[in-house]
């Protein structure tokens, strides 16, 4: 009975302390710390690009199995390609070739592989979904062409 009694009085003592206010919010938005290793001045380079070292690889295929553009909707639109398939081998690395738009706004895309002929390698499909961004544009009308088959199109 002692118990029950202790707890009814812990109970009211409880019940009787004002509720706390919930602490405001500050009046100045909040924003990502500065990141101190990322250097303004360095291009950002494409790691599927045709790099220097290339010419001493063999070139090889890519087997696409899907491609599409998606448009982000921003000014001015930024347009990239998603590119999805196998590699012949898990060496072969994927290349990504964007030529400059031709005299009526196509886009040549050419994808391949490089593989280092000198090194053994498991013969089994390796598969790969990759965005390549092909970047902003001028206004215009676009098409993009992907190992000579039309992606998409899109106007910017």
């Amino acid at each position: 009975m002692k118990h029950l009694m202790l707890f009814l009085l812990v109970l009211l003592a409880i019940s009787c302390v004002p509720a706390l206010e919930p602490t405001p919010l500050p009046d100045t938005a909040v924003t990502n710390p500065p990141v101190d290793n990322v250097s303004t001045n360095e291009p950002i380079v494409d790691p599927f690009s045709p790099q220097p070292g290339d010419s001493k690889f063999t070139r090889g295929n890519v087997f696409i199995s899907e491609s599409d553009l998606v448009i982000r909707e921003s000014y001015p639109p930024q347009i990239s390609l998603h590119i999805s398939g196998d590699l012949p081998t898990p060496c072969h690395q994927l290349r990504v070739k964007i030529n400059e738009p031709d005299t009526e706004n196509g886009i040549d895309v050419e994808a391949y592989s490089v593989v280092d002929s000198e090194r053994a390698c498991i013969q089994i499909l390796e598969p790969f979904e990759k965005y390549i961004n092909l970047g902003t544009f001028a206004t215009g009308h676009y098409t993009v062409w992907l190992n000579g088959e039309m992606v998409g199109e899109f106007d910017s």
